[in-house]
């Protein structure tokens, strides 16, 4: 299916309209080329010397160094970031450029900062899923549950930052409870089967190299993530969500675990700790008076894993669990009316509005042209150079 995300960059555009912004994302979506970032719209020349550049990084999780070293390669050491970004196709009259992002207590982020970036923060994909899963409020079918699995799972990448899914997927054939799982598998993720996988963490590292006998493949594409699937929140009572980011530091939850929440399901979420205070902070209840969720709290990635497993086993093997299932239900269903309400919309773009207030502002005291007059060798014409004579500081 096609994923239309300019609509979303234009609409941040428009809710900013009375700031001069241009606004650059990575086209095709999910490069992270430097030559592939682009504006969303057509731009005179003029407005690209003097608006203030903004680009948008807010669907995966920050990398400075893939940024840093592998697109810029720099031949002068000593130029900052920002220049960095003069030298190429973004030169303009501002010292600073203002970076979206979707993670907070981010290191990466950090490093961005330090290399002459204001950062501007939002939940991101809290929009992008309101877009993605709207017709879950209005399907009446997830709501008529006919339980045959306790667990579903939506289980494909394993690479990079995911690797724990496979000491995961592990762990759950230790425990049999594969079976209580609509769980699938996919034994080679880009281009790598997994039995050849090199860990980044050794304590992630797997014992069993038959795990694919044990799921149905799961090949879907990634854009399968910008749907639900109705029969499955129908037959299973909890989703165990398998974020992005598990053995990180930084709070980056995506569409993954807002498509429960729209579906009005019960989930346990195996991510970054403190990632279910993040949810509370942003107004959604979690299960704590139902299920033990102090797995969110625990700092060591594998024994949060291994919790989060045990946690499935007990509800799993409990004989009241479909009382539980009906706790966890009326707590699920709090949820999606919070997710859908217009409070909640209304105050994550609030917040993305004040935090480019506050970014624009950082921008227009450090207008001082200094890469513009550097790098910028181009002849203009005399009325468009007396204009940013006037507007450099």
């Amino acid at each position: 299916m096609s994923v239309p995300l300019d609509r979303l960059y234009n609409f941040l555009h428009d809710v900013c309209n009375h700031h001069d912004l241009i606004i650059y994302r990575f086209f095709p979506h999910g490069s992270k080329k430097l030559k592939e970032c682009t504006p969303t719209l057509r731009v005179s020349n003029f407005d690209r010397l003097t608006k203030y550049p903004v680009i948008c990084h807010d669907q995966e999780p920050l990398c400075h160094n893939n940024w840093f070293d592998h697109l810029y390669q720099p031949t002068d050491s000593a130029v900052p970031f920002s220049s960095l970004r003069c030298i190429n196709h973004i030169a303009n009259i501002h010292d600073l450029i203002i970076l979206v992002h979707s993670e907070k207590n981010s290191p990466e982020l950090d490093k961005f900062i330090k290399n002459g970036v204001v950062d501007v923060y939002y939940w991101s994909h809290a929009v992008i899923a309101r877009d993605w899963f709207r017709y879950a409020e209005l399907d009446a079918e997830l709501h008529n549950k006919q339980i045959k699995q306790d667990f579903l799972v939506y289980n494909r990448a394993w690479s990079g930052s995911r690797e724990y899914r496979l000491k995961f997927t592990e762990l759950v054939l230790a425990n049999n409870i594969n079976d209580q799982c609509r769980m699938g598998f996919n034994p080679i993720d880009s281009g790598v089967i997994y039995q050849q996988h090199k860990f980044k963490n050794c304590n992630f590292e797997i014992d069993r190299d038959d795990l694919e006998q044990h799921f149905f493949l799961n090949n879907s594409l990634p854009s399968a993530s910008a749907d639900y699937v109705t029969q499955d929140y129908q037959e299973t009572a909890i989703e165990i969500v398998l974020e992005t980011l598990f053995d990180d530091s930084r709070q980056h939850l995506t569409e993954k675990i807002l498509r429960p929440i729209a579906c009005g399901h019960p989930f346990i979420l195996a991510s970054t700790p403190g990632s279910l205070e993040y949810l509370r902070s942003h107004g959604f209840h979690t299960f704590d008076s139902v299920i033990d969720e102090t797995y969110d709290t625990i700092q060591d990635p594998v024994q949060r894993l291994t919790a989060i497993v045990d946690l499935m086993c007990s509800i799993s093997n409990n004989p009241q669990k479909t009382q539980i299932y009906q706790q966890l239900y009326a707590i699920a269903q709090m949820n999606q009316q919070i997710f859908f309400s217009d409070q909640f919309f209304t105050n994550v773009i609030d917040e993305f509005k004040q935090n480019m207030e506050i970014a624009v502002t950082q921008m227009s005291q450090s207008r001082r042209g200094t890469f513009f007059k550097k790098y910028c060798s181009q002849p203009l014409p005399s009325n468009e150079k007396e204009a940013i004579d006037q507007l450099i500081n």
